[in-house]
């Protein structure tokens, strides 16, 4: 047992913020301990903290090559995680427990269930630099209201009584049980050690506290949440077992979700506001999973409310990291979205984040669904939206690098036939269309046999249609099955047409074969390197709306939207949704490509997401910016961010604080989907860079998720300061 029980002296009772402050050291002590382990780096940051030095986990093997697969693999391999894991009891907290491990990491270099190969797809994957998704797991959304209706005693009936319902699904139904047997174990452990710590603790507020969560641990067990406090900790508790099982971070509409709860017991006289806070903070600080606030109820209606507030006010006492999106349209709460813009500036750990609801939902009724479910498709991932429950996508998944494609394109050109981006352009969107189509078809692999791969045994049970069918969410148990297939490399790509058509055709200041002889050459050499700084200052991305670049980007969005588009026909009832993002990917996605006529060198990172790349024209005119991202999104339910990097003195007023909120609103107007916001300063992120140890509290948002500068890697770091600086 690992607990935090009697470190404090005795002195003044501690309240709800004393409490949170305290947590918050232990939680940057927490992140320089995780400084290092590779599991931790260059992600969310997760809640999670380190195992105990001693803590060991041999896997049950259940394939011949001493691996775990499947149903069987997975739910008695979870069960025995579970039942070892350890406890962690922190008197200052108002919910037990932390995730320390994940089921993904202890099974690494495993690889895809070896009886089922696809290794007549890695080819065409290698190809085009291809991210397949294949194997990939929990990039969707679960349902919360399921489990807080039932609990997980109310689970093991519904699993009991479609069993009866469903004959020959009893290896779904058996591993199921496990999964929540196994949690329930992890449970017992956690209550055993509270009531241990209660005798231990020598505060009488805390000694209070930790019977409070005895009492909701204990009911828990079984029984259904009966108060906020009891929701929260039920949330918790799936949280940190689905972290555990393969990293599953997608959240809910926070204030949607628990708002019933807080009337109830605020009605009864049973809490207080603080104590509301106190609860919603320490849910936060367990895991920063991603929550969305605000948005449209299903029949139109803005759903802020106090709650909405209150959620806001108690991050913003745990001034932490967060992954909180708020959700913004046309009948929006303009004091919500102002005291938004607010808490970005004050704290500046890049939350909360905006999304554009009127693109969103209009381009997810292109694919043929309602307004209706089209406002429930919140978001709760790093680019992405899903309907709770409803839906599986591998949303953020799965890849496809247009500067590989584009690479390969050249490549072919060059060798013989017509040089022209006329001939560039058609070679690319043919290669493009192949890359497409070997995408989706590894995209139908997965969904066949992920099931004999990696079950989603938690995320099954909020989820409707898997327990009721007794199918695996991936093998017929969804509703509905919008798989994610997003473009990345946009600006590397859209330039780098843009320099060959402009220097080499319009000016005539350069030639096919010199400029590709400096791409062969890494630009190596006096002569190279003036061909690379002409075309590098060709006509760029984010340019101008009238610039090559920006004509080139939104010609390849709009090819590469319809590409994707194109795959419902074959694999219907299946749909395909385009986007524009690279995650973490933009270095990987760049070590694919040799040098590109953009002027980047051999194998350096793509663009950021869909943002141009830093210092894409003098006065690096953030409305420009945003008016190219905006023009190129892909029109379907799924976003192109912008990412947007901001000096923190640009808010010391309430007009620069109006400025931001008129800005976010002008580009969701405009269309966009989706809008980070980074707050930060030069000398800071430089000193950083120079001592991540001496900054452990500080949070950056890396891309669509926030995380410690401490735990990036050097790479990462590096990515992330350039951009930051040449924002500036």
């Amino acid at each position: 047992m690992r607990n935090r029980v009697g470190t404090l002296p005795p002195g003044t009772a501690l309240g709800y913020k004393e409490r949170l402050a305290i947590l918050r050291e232990r939680k940057i002590e927490d992140t320089k301990d995780k400084a290092g382990f590779m599991s931790f780096a260059d992600g969310d940051d997760y809640g999670a903290v380190m195992l105990p030095d001693d803590f060991r986990f041999e896997a049950i093997p259940t394939h011949k090559n001493g691996g775990y697969y499947g149903y069987e693999g997975f739910s008695k391999n979870f069960y025995k995680l579970m039942a070892q894991h350890p406890v962690l009891i922190d008197p200052c907290d108002a919910f037990a427990g932390r995730w320390m491990t994940c089921m993904t990491w202890l099974r690494q270099g495993r690889g895809f269930n070896p009886d089922y190969s696809f290794e007549h797809l890695k080819p065409l994957q290698a190809l085009y630099g291809i991210v397949p998704g294949i194997g990939a797991d929990s990039h969707f959304g679960g349902d919360y209201q399921i489990g807080l209706d039932l609990g997980f005693g109310g689970l093991l009936e519904k699993l009991e009584h479609f069993r009866g319902q469903n004959p020959g699904h009893d290896e779904f139904y058996d591993a199921e049980v496990l999964a929540i047997q196994g949690v329930q174990a992890w449970m017992r452990h956690t209550i055993e050690a509270i009531a241990l710590a209660i005798e231990k603790e020598e505060r009488p507020e805390l000694k209070e506290n930790l019977r409070q969560m005895l009492r909701t641990n204990e009911w828990l067990l079984f029984g259904a949440p009966r108060t906020l406090r009891e929701a929260c900790q039920w949330i918790c508790w799936f949280n940190m077992a689905s972290r555990e099982y393969n990293r599953d971070g997608a959240g809910c509409q926070l204030d949607e979700v628990l708002r019933p709860y807080y009337e109830r017991d605020l009605k009864n006289g049973e809490m207080s506001q603080d104590e509301a806070k106190y609860y919603i903070a320490c849910l936060l600080l367990n895991d920063p999973h991603y929550y969305q606030l605000g948005g449209l109820s299903p029949d139109g209606r803005d759903m802020v409310g106090p709650f909405s507030y209150l959620c806001l006010e108690a991050a913003d006492w745990l001034d932490s990291s967060c992954n909180i999106t708020v959700r913004v349209h046309d009948k929006m709460d303009m004091d919500f979205l102002r005291k938004s813009v607010e808490y970005l500036f004050k704290n500046k750990n890049g939350w909360p984040r905006f999304s554009g609801d009127r693109a969103l939902s209009q381009g997810f009724m292109r694919k043929g669904y309602s307004a209706e479910l089209a406002r429930q498709r919140v978001a709760v991932g790093c680019h992405w939206m899903s309907l709770p429950g409803l839906e599986y996508t591998l949303n953020d998944c799965v890849k496809v690098n247009a500067l590989k494609v584009f690479r390969v394109a050249l490549d072919e050109m060059m060798k013989a036939g017509e040089r022209s981006t006329k001939r560039l352009w058609a070679l690319y969107s043919g290669h493009m269309k192949k890359a497409v189509e070997v995408t989706a078809e590894g995209i139908a692999f997965h969904l066949k046999y992920q099931v004999y791969n990696q079950p989603e045994l938690l995320l099954n049970l909020l989820s409707h249609g898997p327990v009721e069918k007794g199918l695996d969410i991936v093998n017929g148990g969804a509703e509905f099955y919008n798989m994610c297939i997003d473009g990345a490399g946009i600006a590397s790509a859209a330039d780098s047409f843009a320099a060959l058509e402009q220097r080499i055709e319009r000016e005539g200041r350069l030639g096919w074969d010199e400029v590709y002889a400096a791409l062969q050459a890494n630009f190596e050499g006096p002569r190279n390197d003036y061909i690379r700084a002409m075309l590098s200052a060709s006509e760029r991305y984010g340019g101008g709306s009238d610039s090559l670049g920006d004509l080139w980007a939104v010609r390849i969005s709009e090819g590469f939207s319809a590409d994707v588009v194109r795959m419902d026909e074959q694999y219907a009832p299946v749909k395909f949704i385009p986007g524009w993002f690279s995650w973490s990917n933009t270095i990987t996605l760049g070590k694919m490509v040799a040098a590109t006529p953009n002027g980047r060198k051999d194998f350096e990172p793509i663009n950021h997401g869909a943002n141009p790349h830093p210092g894409f024209r003098r006065d690096g005119a953030l409305t420009a910016m945003s008016n190219a991202i905006c023009s190129i999104q892909p029109g379907y339910g799924n976003t192109a961010p912008i990412q947007l990097e901001l000096d923190p003195g640009l808010a010391q007023s309430d007009e620069a604080v109006q400025k931001i909120c008129d800005y976010i609103l002008t580009i969701f107007e405009q269309g966009a989907t989706l809008l980070n916001i980074n707050i930060i300063n030069e000398a800071q992120i430089l000193a950083a860079n120079e001592n991540p140890e001496l900054f452990p509290d500080l949070v950056v948002r890396v891309t669509g998720f926030t995380a410690y500068f401490c735990l990036l890697t050097p790479e990462f770091r590096k990515l992330v300061v350039e951009r930051i600086l040449r924002a500036g």
